[in-house]
């Protein structure tokens, strides 16, 4: 005990003399744009790997590069002692674009506003994933009984078609007895989230050409189809954009309801409709019910529209009928609706109310849903509470993490989530940022669970784990 004490003490030492250790790192992998979507950014794909496994290798960690047919994920570890307990840590350093106009500084040069970091990537997930190893290497170095790798992904963004690749080719070497994902947001500054459940996703462009180019819609114009005002038609067909309701016969057909005990812990939360809309930016929303808005978020499906184009875009009106027209949507699913099922369902549905319009799918992601008992989760209620002096409450996340699917399939280990992003950080939004207070907390957090992790893992193990 007096040696557990001894290195919380330290730890408490370290955290501050750290600090720019940490801003430097995070610094440069900022401002490296590793956006995947944009085949533009191969090249800084590839950078922002060698990068980060520069990073890994200057604090002590073993590194690879693991090539993939699409990018590569960086794999490291600090192999300690084979007969330890292993925890493997998820982050990604995959970015979305930064094309918003709102962009208060230049998205890929690392800004510091005091205790604030400003820049694409800072809190989704390059932040996290450095609080991470610094809090793994401290453990490391104070004889904690664990042994820690590390997936940075770099295809997180686009739905990680090539993450299984990885994990077949590196299967032996992923030793680990659980997995720890940190890519995920609280409910607000003061109360912090574990998740248990994600959504998943099904992204699709609908596009429809009626001509071979743009015609004078005085001279064409009641005869001419117009390709945009079809698919705005179509988009209204399948849901209302007024309550969100999908109107696509068979989308609700195998959701799986929210239980009274999980709604009952949903309301308990501490989840505010007021603070949820300040920190999005949003003016108004479908509902001012609290219990409407847990189980829009967390448990229904949803369909969105992100953007259509077509036709003129510039300044003015210019009187133009469009010869095609373009829609970018999605659907979040939930527990047993079967992303392919859906699929289909769209697809017939489309060909019904307008055989023109193709449907490409750009992937698709099942749903995940975890445990929110039991030991593991025990440690990480323990740990956030170590961390930042509060108890976390236990929900499920409304966004998609593709890898998590695949390691639950591929590993079979229990799979827990300890994130450190706050609404206010802005994941996916213009001006993007982390802070040291999360980060700090984190490390503290971090450092706790991988000590529970060890003593709880070897005494599941009947092994005696040496006091730290």
């Amino acid at each position: 005990m007096a040696q557990t004490t001894d290195m919380y003490a330290a730890l408490d030492q370290v955290i501050p003399a750290v600090r720019e250790e940490f801003e430097t790192l995070l610094c440069d992998l900022v401002q490296i744009p590793t956006v995947s979507m944009d085949p533009a950014h191969a090249g800084d794909i590839q950078r922002g790997a060698n990068k980060a496994a520069e990073i890994l290798r200057a604090c002590d960690a073993q590194a690879e590069i693991v090539e993939t047919p699409g990018n590569p994920v960086v794999f490291g570890q600090f192999m300690v002692n084979p007969a330890y307990p292993t925890v493997a840590i998820y982050n990604h350093l995959d970015v979305q674009p930064a094309n918003e106009p709102e962009w208060q500084h230049e998205p890929f040069v690392f800004h510091r506003e005091d205790d604030r970091y400003l820049g694409r990537g800072t809190t989704d997930d390059k932040g996290p994933a450095l609080t991470a190893l610094l809090a793994a290497r401290f453990a490391v170095q104070h004889d904690v009984p664990l042994n820690i790798q590390f997936i940075w992904e770099l295809e997180e963004e686009i739905g990680s078609p090539h993450f299984a690749h990885f994990i077949r080719r590196k299967r032996k070497a992923l030793t680990c007895d659980s997995v720890l994902v940190s890519d995920t947001v609280w409910l607000s500054r003061h109360q912090p989230a574990v998740p248990y459940g994600l959504r998943g996703m099904l992204p699709l462009q609908l596009r429809l050409q009626t001509g071979s180019k743009d015609c004078h819609s005085g001279l064409t114009g009641g005869v001419a189809r117009n390709p945009v005002g079809e698919l705005a038609s179509l988009i209204a067909r399948c849901y209302d954009a007024q309550t969100g309701r999908v109107k696509i016969k068979g989308f609700y057909d195998d959701v799986r309801r929210s239980s009274r005990a999980e709604l009952t812990q949903f309301l308990a939360s501490g989840f505010s409709l007021a603070t949820f809309k300040k920190a999005h930016g949003l003016r108004k929303s479908r509902t001012n019910d609290v219990r409407e808005a847990v189980q829009a978020i967390w448990s229904r499906p949803t369909f969105e529209v992100h953007g259509i184009s077509g036709g003129y875009q510039g300044p003015g009106v210019k009187t133009i009928v469009p010869a095609s027209a373009e829609a970018k949507i999605s659907m979040r699913l939930v527990p047993d609706q079967d992303p392919k099922r859906i699929l289909a369902l769209v697809r017939d549905f489309v060909k019904q109310h307008n055989p023109d319009v193709t449907v490409t799918c750009d992937g698709m992601l099942p749903p995940y849903l975890g445990e929110c008992s039991g030991a593991y989760a025990d440690a990480v209620r323990e740990a956030v509470r170590f961390g930042f002096g509060k108890l976390p409450s236990f929900t499920r996340e409304g966004g998609s993490i593709g890898a998590v699917v695949t390691l639950d399939q591929m590993l079979h280990v229990p799979i827990m989530f300890l994130g450190l992003s706050l609404p206010e950080h802005g994941y996916h939004a213009p001006n993007e940022n982390f802070d040291w207070s999360q980060a700090s907390g984190g490390m503290r957090a971090f450092v706790k669970y991988f000590e529970q992790l060890s003593q709880m893992t070897q005494r599941a193990a009947g092994v005696v784990a040496p006091s730290v």
